[in-house]
C-alpha cells in the first residue's frame, strides 16, 4: 500500500468572492480609519460573518498583511498591463497616478509595522523590490522612446511622490500628488 498525497482543494468561487470583498473593505477601512477598526466591522461592511473573515484571516496581522500585499501585487500587475497597452510616456504617467493611489493605502504601513513587528520589514523589502522593478521598467522604456531624459533616476520620481504623502493629512494631498506627476514628467523631458 502506498500513501496517497491528499489532493489540494481549489477554493470555491463564493469563498474567493468573500475573500476579495473582505480585502476590499479592509483596504477601505484601514486607509480611512487606520488600524483601529474592529475586524467585526470589516466583516459587516463586507457582508460576511465574522467567522468567514476569521477563516480567511485568522488575525488582524494576517488581514493587514494581505491588504498591503494585494495592493503591491496589483501595482506590479498594472505596470505589466500598461507596458503592453500604452505608449511609453502614457504608461509611465498612468502608473505614477496609480502609485499615488497606492500611497494612500500605504498609510496602513505604520499600523502593520506596529502589529507585525519584525516580519513587516521583510514584507516592505519584498514590496519595495516589486515597486522599484516596475518604475525602472517604465522609465527605461520611456528613455528608449525618447520621452524622458536618459539621466532620469526612476527612484527620484517615487521619492517625490512619497514626499507628498508626508502631508497626507491635508484633505487635498492626492490632488496635489496627481498634479506633481505631470510636473515631474514635464521636467523629465529631454532638453529640460
Amino acid at each position: 500500500m502506498t500513501a496517497s498525497t491528499p489532493k489540494e482543494k481549489k477554493p470555491r468561487a463564493d469563498a474567493l468572492r468573500n475573500r476579495e470583498r473582505i480585502l476590499e473593505e479592509a483596504k477601505r477601512a484601514f486607509t480611512s480609519g487606520g488600524g483601529d477598526i474592529s475586524l467585526e466591522e470589516v466583516a459587516r461592511q463586507a457582508g460576511v460573518s465574522p467567522g468567514t473573515l476569521y477563516r480567511h484571516f485568522p488575525t488582524r496581522e494576517a488581514l493587514l498583511e494581505s491588504v498591503y500585499r494585494a495592493e503591491v501585487e496589483s501595482l506590479a500587475e498594472e505596470e505589466r498591463r500598461l507596458t503592453r497597452e500604452l505608449p511609453a510616456a502614457e504608461a509611465l504617467r498612468e502608473w505614477m497616478l496609480l502609485f499615488v493611489d497606492y500611497i494612500a493605502t500605504k498609510i496602513i504601513a505604520p499600523a502593520l509595522n506596529s502589529v507585525v513587528g519584525g516580519a513587516a520589514t521583510e514584507l516592505f523589502e519584498s514590496s519595495g523590490k516589486q515597486i522599484k522593478a516596475a518604475i525602472q521598467t517604465l522609465v527605461s522604456r520611456a528613455v528608449e522612446s525618447g520621452d524622458v531624459r536618459a539621466d532620469l533616476e526612476p527612484l527620484d520620481l517615487l521619492r517625490a511622490l512619497v514626499g507628498v504623502s508626508n502631508v497626507a493629512s491635508a484633505p487635498d494631498w492626492q490632488q496635489s500628488a496627481r498634479r506633481l506627476v505631470d510636473i515631474l514628467l514635464l521636467g523629465s523631458k529631454p532638453g529640460n
